[in-house]
């Protein structure tokens, strides 16, 4: 982020800001059951159409638009619903697209939990700044066109991706306990490839155009640290099992609970994923403490995710296994749902750690246009590093005269990648909760600050 784009970040939030509120208010529609009373009950379907308006410092602005709906029954469960379905069309203003349907619903198959994810995600600029997080340089001034000495090209960490997501996850409760099975089919085609030049520099004027220059996917290719074979993507098609324990009061925004996942997923080679068969484990553990009835509460999330075994391509090294997608975007580490404030996909590698601390305080509650609504701040940490790493073979790199080996892999050992940081909350129903956070990374490697304007909580 430029100097130009950091002044004018106060106006840019304050307007969205405004547009997000003004888009909840357009959300207060209840196609179900209407009442004059001051109930916190909602009944039937309960239907929303909004702007898409948002805005992410990895991706830019998004517009679009997106349908929501919930079906609470007889009102018996909420603010547990019965069915929600989720569709998004949008575009981001640095060129990636979201087209998405979500299906999430406990009643289609008795007793079984069944989410279902169709999504086709397009990046003209994919952040890829090498891996195992500080053992790779990150050099901002090399994307700072202002600066005339070290300039490269805006797109230096980026690479082209698109990527096909069809994802079903089955959760069955085991017995009366808090403990769940969980089953899952996740099938990925993901197309990668250098910059779209022609594509980003149409229509712009000469001054302003990407200069026809390698990036740094180029050069790993051209190097051999990505293989021939993985450096335009491929399927990715994965079987999962695992274990849950859940005890959560509320899943939009618990105040009390544990919500605790360990699951394998593995991609065998017959299942149509070639020589990259591979195996990989994640544990994420998530629990909630109420400080102040109804209006305060502590939240953290630890987590690990590692390779058992196998040849793993580039392209699903920051895709993160969960049970339930909280967004479009389930990758990391950095950005938006991981650590926020950190550049998006800073710290990638073959296994992984991260955590986030947060406090919570809802400060307004009322009623508005017949809709139960709260006001929430939140105060964060976020933290994260590698802990297995990617074997980078360097015998093949060739630099230019003026270039050095530290320009792209520094001797800084890789250790925890930090951010601190606070956000707003809008939350309609308890269920569709609009997110305002503000991220700042401690240490110049991850970048230097991110504004996220979305959905939801962040776990």
């Amino acid at each position: 982020m430029n100097m130009k784009e950091i002044n004018h970040l106060p106006i840019k939030f304050a307007f969205i800001l405004w547009l997000g509120l003004f888009s909840i208010i357009l959300y207060a529609q209840d196609t179900g059951k209407k009442t004059t009373e001051l109930s916190e009950t909602k009944t039937g379907w309960n239907f929303g159409a909004l702007p898409t308006i948002t805005f992410d410092s990895d991706l830019g602005f998004q517009y679009g638009a997106l349908v929501n709906l919930y079906d609470y029954g007889n009102g018996s469960r909420y603010p547990r619903y019965n069915h929600s379905l989720y569709f998004e069309v949008s575009r981001f203003t640095k060129g990636s697209g979201i087209n998405r349907f979500f299906y999430d619903s406990d009643q289609l198959l008795k007793g079984i939990r069944t989410t279902f994810d169709l999504s086709f995600l397009t990046d003209q600029k994919m952040d890829f700044f090498g891996f195992n997080g500080y053992e790779s340089s990150y050099n901002p001034s090399w994307v700072d066109d202002q600066d005339m000495v070290n300039y490269h090209t805006r797109m230096f960490y980026a690479y082209d991706r698109k990527m096909l997501r069809i994802k079903v996850d089955l959760q069955k409760q085991l017995g009366n306990s808090n403990f769940w099975g969980v089953a899952g089919l996740a099938l990925y085609n993901i197309q990668a490839g250098p910059i779209d030049l022609a594509k980003l520099n149409k229509g712009k004027a000469d001054d302003k155009k990407l200069p026809d220059t390698d990036v740094l996917y180029d050069k790993y290719v051209n190097w051999g640290i990505i293989s021939p074979e993985e450096k335009d993507g491929g399927w990715l098609n994965y079987l999962k099992a695992g274990i849950s324990y859940d005890s959560r009061d509320n899943e939009p925004n618990p105040m009390k609970g544990i919500w605790t996942e360990a699951v394998i997923q593995t991609a065998p080679g017959f299942l149509g994923n070639g020589s990259f068969g591979h195996t990989k484990f994640a544990i994420i553990h998530r629990q909630y403490f109420t400080l102040i009835k109804r209006d305060l509460s502590f939240a953290y999330r630890l987590a690990y995710q590692g390779t058992l075994g196998g040849k793993v391509p580039f392209y699903s090294y920051p895709l993160m296994m969960t049970t339930f997608m909280k967004g479009a975007y389930s990758e990391g580490l950095g950005g938006a749902k991981t650590l926020r404030g950190i550049l998006r996909d800073r710290i990638v590698g073959k296994g992984f750690v991260y955590g986030n601390a947060e406090l919570r305080w809802k400060f307004v509650h009322t009623r508005f246009l017949n809709q139960n609504l709260y006001l929430a701040l939140n105060a964060f940490w976020d933290g994260g590093m590698v802990v297995q790493k990617v074997d980078v073979n360097t015998s093949g790199v060739i630099l230019a005269p003026d270039e050095e080996m530290s320009d792209y892999f520094s001797n800084k050992k890789e250790s925890l990648h930090s951010s601190v940081g606070g956000g707003l909350r809008v939350a309609m129903n308890e269920n569709f909760i609009i997110s305002f956070d503000f991220g700042k990374a401690l240490d110049p490697q991850d970048g230097t600050t991110g504004i996220y304007i979305g959905l939801n909580y962040l776990f």
